[in-house]
């Protein structure tokens, strides 16, 4: 797909080994070494040289020899289909990758708590959050998108990659309690920085360093694990140049019987946590109460962190080195026939 540095144009088209042209003077130089060694003397001397020599001036010549310029013709495609022509393409401007993104899920024992509708049906916060997050990620093609997942310790399931499919694989595989039933917070934070530094992404290449870096948290709990204090790892991901938008995702902790609200056991999010971590990264606070709600919020950060960007424009090169060496065959066939023709 890369263009040659300085490739022979011709119209349209380009030579890719243009050398090859050195070629075309070759059958002068046959056409006049064979008086040179004649000059030279005879090495052989054989029976009846003086007959043969009288039937090639007669007319023994082989049958395309009659056609000289046929065959210059065909010698000179020849050369030109070893030159390999290539026509180039209509111009292609592929996205660049925009971003570095991190999704970080809370796996802790609160997540399967049933108080989300999809379908129509009620499910667990678990079953809602893979369904909005397998959306999201089918909109950030281009990206370099990876998958970590805290409880009372964080673990990366995929790191950044542009195999979406993995990310979302993993992604169904997740259970509830998958890495502990508390809630870790600030190390999920400190690990998806470590994870987004330059040079992690696709086996360590060093042009993530011009990328935008983004952390996208979930959770429907409280900091309760871990060794890493929430705020102190946003000030980590702040001088780390990593954007952090946080998502309190979770019923108002009530639960309707009979029309009346009776509030559940069980923690509350910390909002007040979530929002002075996004603040402290340049980030956004955001509040899902239930399905709708969340898709929305994936939706509005699929706004602020755009996927593609302007890329640079290449032009496919297509080889054409058919055409010349279909024309040097025909013009040899037509060579030979009129030559046999001739001979009839």
């Amino acid at each position: 797909m890369e263009l040659p540095s300085a490739p022979a144009a011709l119209g349209s088209l380009v030579l890719a080994w243009p050398w090859m042209l050195l070629a075309l003077p070759l059958p002068l130089l046959a056409w006049w070494l064979p008086p040179l060694r004649r000059r030279a003397g005879a090495s052989l001397r054989v029976p009846l040289g003086d007959r043969l020599a009288r039937v090639a001036a007669g007319g023994g010549a082989a049958p395309g020899r009659r056609f000289p310029w046929l065959l210059a013709l065909a010698w000179i495609a020849l050369c030109l289909a070893a030159a390999r022509p290539q026509q180039l393409g209509e111009p292609v401007q592929p996205p660049l990758e925009g971003r570095e993104l991190m999704l970080a899920l809370d796996l802790s024992g609160s997540m399967q708590e049933p108080d989300m509708v999809l379908g129509g049906r009620p499910v667990d916060r678990l079953t809602a959050a893979k369904a909005v997050l397998a959306d999201f990620l089918d909109r950030r093609r281009g990206d370099h998108v990876g998958l970590l997942v805290f409880g009372r310790r964080a673990y990366v399931l995929a790191p950044l990659t542009r195999d979406h499919a993995t990310v979302r694989q993993q992604l169904a595989d997740s259970v509830v309690g998958l890495a502990g039933q508390e809630t870790a917070i600030g190390d999920a934070i400190g690990l998806a920085v470590k994870r987004l530094r330059p040079g992690s992404a696709d086996g360590g290449r060093d042009d993530s360093s011009t990328r935008d870096r983004v952390l996208v948290l979930l959770t429907d709990g409280v900091n309760t694990a871990g060794l890493l204090d929430p705020l102190k790892a946003a000030g980590l991901a702040a001088d780390a140049g990593v954007r952090v938008h946080t998502i309190a995702f979770g019923g108002d902790g009530t639960l309707s019987i009979f029309g009346f609200q009776i509030p559940r056991g069980g923690e509350q999010i910390d909002e007040e946590t979530l929002q002075a971590i996004a603040a402290e990264t340049g980030g956004m606070f955001f509040r899902a109460r239930d399905t709708a709600e969340l898709a929305g919020i994936y939706a509005e950060i699929d706004r602020l962190e755009p996927v593609e960007l302007p890329g640079v424009a290449v032009r496919p090169r297509l080889e054409r080195y058919h055409w010349p060496l279909a024309l040097a065959f025909g013009l040899g066939l037509l060579s030979l026939g009129l030559g046999l023709w001739r001979r009839a």
